[in-house]
């Protein structure tokens, strides 16, 4: 199977995989979802299709809450595809702030409005930050790894073919604990997905046990060109304390110095979730921006309004 060009469009699937990734080996934005695992993973979420514009770039459709959107990873295609996007979709998502520098007069001749979409925000860390939890800014954390590390049992390794069923262990005990529902549902579905294909989408894990039991894992991948590794998942199925705090460095420490980065993703607007990512202090952001035609951004205020009210 190829990728058409557009208007045609085809469902992402595992036989696109090599054609994507030779797509994305020279994208350099450092945006989490821009990987084949990032939307495979999310493909019956928003169900996701893809085309070709007639330059060559990679054109990535999809709906959420009822509208349907574009996502542009390699940027603002050549003018008549473009054209013909802004009839067909109500708004472009994700778009990088590379590519908003880049354009900013021809959005504005297009008549675009550009909105910064804090809520999809990539939070990024130093690695050695969170693999050292060093200083007093993150004494808190440290005391809580220090709590899980002197009062439990513990052992972790990498995630392989082996024990791959002990991490989906603690995946159906998270989905049991948190009752998956809405939001949590797509993610538990995406998590699943993952470990199933493992080595296939190459992602990589980090599994902790406690007394023998598995307890916890975190998944990722490497982001192309950048020396950043993306934090996709952190589940655990117990309640033991620090457990979260312990994998997040844990994991930090075993992915190595070569990544010099973690991106740990964006907190979709969610307070506890954004408070979370604050306290272990962001060294910065991978901002995405969202555009709007005239009509559509009427529209989203509307949305907005009532979703406020």
């Amino acid at each position: 199977m190829k990728i058409p060009e557009y208007p045609e469009a085809v469902s992402l699937s595992l036989d696109l995989r090599n054609d994507i990734i030779k797509l994305f080996q020279h994208l350099s934005t450092g945006i989490s979802e821009f990987t084949f695992a990032g939307l495979y993973l999310f493909r019956d979420k928003y169900g996701y299709r893809i085309s070709l514009s007639k330059d060559g770039k990679l054109l990535i459709f999809g709906e959420e809450f009822g509208s349907p959107f574009c996502m542009i990873p390699l940027g603002i295609p050549e003018e008549e595809t473009f054209d013909d996007l802004l009839k067909d979709y109500h708004y472009f998502k994700a778009v990088s702030e590379k590519d908003i520098e880049a354009n900013r007069i021809f959005l504005e001749q297009k008549g675009l409005h550009v909105l910064e979409d804090r809520d999809n925000f990539d939070y990024l860390y130093k690695r050695e930050n969170l693999a050292k939890l060093a200083g007093k800014k993150f004494h808190k954390k440290r005391n809580l790894v220090n709590a899980f590390i002197n009062n439990y049992n513990y052992e972790e390794c990498y995630i392989t073919q082996e024990n791959e069923k002990d991490a989906a262990a603690v995946l159906e005990l998270w989905g049991k604990k948190r009752q998956v529902t809405g939001l949590d549902a797509g993610d538990y579905k995406a998590a699943k997905e993952a470990l199933e294909l493992r080595e296939v989408l190459n992602l990589c894990g980090c599994l902790t046990y406690v007394d023998g039991i598995p307890a916890a894992y975190s998944m990722g991948e490497m982001i192309n060109k950048t020396k950043s590794f993306a934090v996709h998942f952190e589940k655990a199925g117990t309640d033991h304390k620090g457990i979260y705090q312990f994998i997040n460095k844990s994991f930090a420490q075993m992915i190595g110095p070569h990544f010099s980065c973690l991106n740990r993703e964006q907190d979709l607007g969610d307070p506890g979730l954004r408070q979370a990512k604050m306290s272990y202090r962001p060294d910065g952001f991978v901002k995405k921006y969202k555009l709007f035609t005239d009509r559509s951004f009427c529209r989203c205020e509307k949305c907005c309004k009532n979703n406020d009210e």
